[in-house]
């Protein structure tokens, strides 16, 4: 079955992507670029490069904008899936949806309205073990964006790994955070995995930080090859 991925560029929905390939055809990426920084529905830090990412694993993308405006930006997701399935011929939808109900029944709702299935390989999945298996796999990824306590400056930019994971362990049991940052207590950005034909390698970046809401911004960068 021929499906596409709405694609962030963080970790969740590029390990879906991942685990879509395993049983699906990807024939394409989704990528809704918000102008408001604080979408509901849809991830903001560094999204302009999913466009990278795409042509960094091999994928054709399909990329929209939208305002961001509350329940509005989801008419502007459902042009950018009926334009995925005119131009690709898809009959399905891969989200990275962990634990949100507002997202995920809200993207379900569109996939009906365009006879679309939906599938959410990450649903309800225990989060230890889903980031463990996302280092394990060979993925890498840095934090973009922060969001909340106690997340401060030293945070952005920072890679996951096992340490890294662990810390967030330690955290989302003090401060009932979630593990994977699906709250919004979290934004990442993948630049190499086992989907990517290449690498991205960050050349320049600057923070912008204030009462534990900072972004990670990526300013420059080159794909190397693997």
């Amino acid at each position: 079955m021929k499906v596409a991925v709405l694609f962030s560029g963080g970790k969740d929905s590029t390990f879906a992507c991942y685990k879509a390939m395993e049983k699906q055809e990807v024939a394409c990426l989704i990528t809704l670029i918000s102008k408001n920084p604080e979408s509901y529905m849809f991830h903001t830090p560094n999204i302009s490069l999913s466009k990278v990412q795409a042509e960094a694993i091999g994928l054709p993308l399909v990329s929209a904008e939208t305002e961001g405006k509350k329940e509005e930006e989801l008419k502007d997701l459902r042009k950018a899936m009926e334009k995925a399935k005119e131009k690709y011929g898809i009959e399905g939808i891969v989200t990275g949806a962990v634990q949100s109900v507002y997202q995920s029944t809200r993207v379900q709702k569109i996939c009906n309205s365009l006879n679309l299935l939906c599938f959410n390989p990450l649903w309800q999945v225990d989060q230890r073990k889903y980031m463990e298996e996302f280092i394990s796999s060979g993925f890498k990824a840095m934090i973009v964006g922060v969001f909340s306590q106690p997340f401060d400056e030293s945070w952005l930019g920072r890679i996951i790994d096992r340490k890294t994971v662990e810390e967030l362990i330690e955290i989302s049991k003090n401060f009932k955070t979630s593990l994977t940052g699906e709250g919004g207590e979290l934004e990442t950005f993948v630049f190499d995995g086992p989907l990517f034909k290449r690498r991205i390698e960050i050349l320049k970046a600057s923070k912008v930080y204030k009462d534990y809401n900072g972004t990670y911004n990526i300013e420059k960068f080159r794909l190397v090859k693997k």
